[in-house]
């Protein structure tokens, strides 16, 4: 009966291992193939000069910025917060880049299930098309301090 258990075990393993691989094809959520080396203090300096020119508003004293579409846009994580919010259009495809200015962090687009590390030193870039109109919410999903349970981002989604 062990060997069984054992077997069966296993075998799963083996399935789970390749069916990993086998969703990053099928599963329509491959993520980033693009990632740059980058200075924090330089990466800040492009996310400040992208939220000034396409700032829009402001919501609690965080920029609202409407790219063009098919821009690339820039967000950056720090100490707690995700910094500009973003007013994409549906349908459109965006080219966002995300990095970190201290520590690392996970960026969680919820309801769409998108998580990725956010690292110091790495611009990471996604392709990002919304399909739904709405307010995305962005959760930090890796632990970076006392202000964590506070650090939430959004991206509207409009016509």
């Amino acid at each position: 009966i062990e060997i069984g258990w054992i077997a069966v075990t296993v075998l799963w393993g083996l399935f789970m291992f390749f069916f990993m691989i086998a969703w990053h094809f099928i599963g329509q959520q491959n993520l980033s193939t693009e990632t740059y080396r980058v200075q924090p203090h330089a990466y800040q300096a492009r996310v400040e000069a992208f939220a000034e020119r396409f700032q829009v508003g402001e919501e609690n004293g965080t920029p609202v910025v409407r790219p063009p579409a098919g821009e690339d846009v820039y967000m950056l994580a720090r100490l707690w917060e995700w910094w500009p919010i973003f007013e994409l259009q549906v349908g459109q495809s965006y080219r966002l880049h995300l990095a970190s200015v201290d520590w690392q962090h996970g960026f969680s687009l919820q309801p769409a299930n998108l998580n990725v590390q956010v690292l110091p030193g790495y611009d990471m870039v996604l392709t990002v098309t919304p399909n739904k109109t709405g307010t995305y919410s962005i959760v930090c999903n890796e632990y970076c301090g006392i202000g964590h349970h506070m650090m939430l981002g959004k991206i509207h989604v409009v016509e």
